[in-house]
Order: structure tokens, then sequence, then C-alpha cells
């Protein structure tokens, strides 16, 4: 069958016998793997749709091989993670995906809870989490005093807005790149405080960092307060110069939060020499830590500001149930929920050390690369970015007639492809992650159904 299919194909360019000896990047893809990639093809019919779909699927995997001739090795596979092996999972940027590795100490803290719950959480707690607080103050190169866990980003941005005094004659600014999450909060805190909220516009492709930095500040006035900026955005997968930002602003009296949410492990931070007053972060994304585990850091100066978006036993904190300084007590105890995620990320940041992370980041770089070339060439759109400028993250534009939400949903039903497909600035766009488990036959499968589809 896969002979058949291969001599079919011979015509096409990067096809023919060449191809069929040498196959494509990773070795020929097995016609197993054309049933799971594509999971409504199922009889095995030389000339039928699934004939062509492989057909397809090589021509793609020939193109990537013209695209990057000597693919980096990745080091980990599909096998090391929990996800179902059915599905072509290129969204590790939603809600990422966590090693079995890691995923078994997350299962091991959650056993010692219910072993002794009382034990645990009323005298062990504070130290594990002073210990999980150092492990990430090393990495992110912080003072653990500095850090405090949070479910997620979106709670981190929720403390920050809650707590600064901003009224009327105040504005906060920020771009048109914002997750819709946190540039809610920012809405809901105006409509009650009576702050102005607002917008600068970053076309894409996003100018050099000075001339973005520019940008932005034509947006600043005397009003302003708060300069509030994603590390790497969300929709438009865009690295923002937050260091530039941090240093000019704090230069003029300005208050910077960042949301770092895709930050930790796709790039290497400093907190401390990035200069924010508070940045956010998640772990559970691309430090691949268990789900519901994340950061907000707080420089000490900048802490006196922070209240508690839940008020309990953190405040007015008897010394016996102190975590050491009124910012641990406000945020780090809200009541009896599980704190396994918070404990689990040490074992997130070794897991990463020990199979060399960077190595990891440039074999994904390539391949993302690879990706948004393809669907550029299929679409004939113009990149978004600057040779180069993403990191394990990017999104491509679709033709402006695309129904972003038909496409996603035909993908995962029909072809088994977990991507997403999205508006921003009435501009459909797709947005491929690639972590350490995607195959270069993982891309080709994206490519061969957008060209059915688009």
């Amino acid at each position: 069958m896969i002979q058949a299919v291969l001599a079919r194909w011979s015509h096409l360019p990067g096809g023919g016998q060449e191809s069929a000896r040498h196959g494509c990047i990773g070795g020929c893809v097995a016609l197993s793997e054309v049933r799971r990639t594509f999971p409504e093809a199922r009889k095995n019919v030389p000339g039928t749709a699934e004939s062509a779909r492989h057909g397809r699927m090589r021509y793609h995997c020939a193109y990537l091989h013209r695209c990057a001739p000597n693919p980096l090795p990745m080091t980990l596979s599909r096998s090391d993670y929990l996800l179902n092996p059915d599905v072509v999972f290129l969204n590790h940027g939603s809600f990422g995906a966590t090693p079995r590795a890691v995923f078994d100490t997350y299962q091991a803290w959650q056993r010692r809870l219910e072993w002794q719950p009382v034990q645990f959480l009323g005298v062990e707690l504070a130290g594990h989490l002073a210990e999980a607080r150092a492990a990430l103050g090393g990495y992110l190169r912080a003072d653990a005093g500095e850090l405090v866990y949070i479910p997620n980003a979106t709670f981190g941005v929720n403390v920050v807005a809650h707590s600064l005094r901003l009224g009327p004659g105040d504005e906060v600014l920020t771009t048109d790149h914002e997750y819709g999450a946190c540039d809610r909060v920012w809405r809901y805190r105006r409509a009650r405080q009576g702050f102005d909220y607002r917008r600068v516009s970053l076309p894409l492709p996003l100018s050099p960092a000075e001339a973005v930095v520019e940008q932005l500040w034509a947006g600043v006035t005397s009003q302003t307060r708060v300069i509030f900026l994603s590390h790497i955005t969300s929709p438009t997968a865009a690295r923002l110069p937050v260091e530039a930002v941090c240093a000019r602003a704090r230069a003029e009296g300005i208050l910077t939060v960042i949301d770092g949410a895709h930050a930790p492990g796709q790039i290497d931070l400093d907190l401390t020499a990035l200069g924010a007053d508070f940045y956010t972060g998640n772990a559970h994304k691309w430090l691949s830590s268990p789900k519901g585990a994340a950061f907000l850091y707080t420089r000490h100066e900048a802490q006196p500001m922070v209240e508690p978006l839940v008020i309990g036993w953190g405040w007015e904190a008897e010394p016996e149930m102190s975590y050491g300084s009124r910012f641990l007590d406000y945020q780090q105890w809200l009541g009896t929920i599980d704190y396994s995620a918070y404990l689990s990320v040490p074992a997130a940041i070794h897991f990463q050390a020990e199979h060399d992370w960077p190595a990891v980041r440039a074999a994904c770089r390539q391949l993302v690369g690879a990706a948004i070339d393809g669907i550029g060439e299929l679409t004939g759109l113009p990149t978004l970015y600057p040779r180069g400028g993403y990191e394990q993250m990017a999104a491509a534009a679709l033709p402006p007639q695309t129904d972003t939400a038909v496409l996603k949903r035909r993908l995962l039903d029909e072809f088994a492809i977990e991507i997403p497909c999205l508006c921003w600035n009435e501009q459909p766009l797709i947005r491929v992650s690639i972590q350490a488990y995607n195959t270069t036959e993982d891309v080709a499968a994206l490519l061969a159904a957008l060209r059915v589809l688009l």
C-alpha cells in the first residue's frame, strides 16, 4: 500500500524515488501514523481518500525537509507525556502538557497530603512552599521573598489591578495584543474606579525593539500611572521589549505590570534584571508543571502596595501562621486547596534541566519556523515576523474569508489536530505551538489538512 502511494506521488516536487528512499525528516510516515492522524480514513483500499491524504503527508514532509534539511534532534517523545496519542497536539500554548515524570511527583505530593492532611497543611506546608519558592527563585533569578505561588497568571493580574489605587484622572496604557481575560480585568476595574484604559496599536510584523518602545511611548501622557504588557503575547505570539519598557517607565515614575504567562520555560528569564514592578507568569504552560501553578513576582519596594484578593487567615496573621512577610501572608494561603501543583514546580525545573532544554527549544524553534513558512506557502500571505522573530509559538495569517471557528472544529473533528484558530484585529490567524513531543509528521499533518480545508 505504501509503495503504491509513493508511486502515485512520484511526480510531485520533493517526492518520487529519492523521497521514497530517504523519507521525510524523522523517517517515513507509516500507514499507521496516517490512520492515527486522519482517523476518519480507515479502509486500506488503493486509490481512496486515504491514499491521497498519505500523499499529501509525504509531499509536506518533503517540503519540511527542504525548509530544514538538518533538523535538530528532539531528546523526548510523545511517550514521555500523557497526551492522547490519537491527536496531533499543536496547542501547548493554551494549557501546557505535563511530562509523566513531573506528573508522578505531583501525585506523590497529593498522596502525602491525603496521608495526614492536618499535619501537612497546618504544620509542614510553609516549609515545603519556602523550598518551592527558593527553587523557582533560582530559576527566575529573583529573590524568593519576591515570589508567591498563585493558580494562574490571570489571578496575578487580578491581584495587582485590585491593589493599585487608581481613579479618575489616571491612565493605564496597554497594547492591542493582550490576552482577553487580562484585558477584561482592567476594563472591569476601570468601570468601577473611573481611570482611563488606553490601547496602543502595534502592527505586525513588529518594528525593531527601539521603535516598538517609541510606538508605545507615543501613548504615554502625564496621567499615565501604569503600563501593562505581555512579555510574549497570546494571540500573536510576539515578544515585546519589556526590559526597555520597564527601564524607561521606572525613570519616569510609571509602574509596570508584565503578563509573562507564556515566558517561563520558553525563554530564559532574569526577573531582577528585567526590572518590572510586577510580573506574573505560568509554570504550567512552557515550564510544563501540573495545571494550576503560576507565580506573582513583586519587587520588595512595591510589596506594600499589594492587597489580598482573598481575605483569610493571612490578614493580620498571627506569628505562628505567618509565611515571613505581609506580601506572602496576604497571597499564599487561600484556604483549603490542593497545593501539590505549586510543590511540583521544582520537579518541572529539574526535568527540563536534565533534558538539555536549550537544545529542545532550538529544535522547537526550527520546527515552528518550518510550520509558519509552510502555511505561508499555502496561503500566499506574508509572515508576521522577521526571520527568527518567534520562540516555540508563532501565528500565521489565514485568508480574510476564513471562518476560524469552523476551521478549528474541522481540524479537530476531521483530522484530529488540536490547534487554535482565532481572529485578531479582524485578521484570521492560526497559532502553532511546538514542544518537545512534537514531530515533523505533526507539522506535515497540519499542512496537509490546511491544503484541503483552506
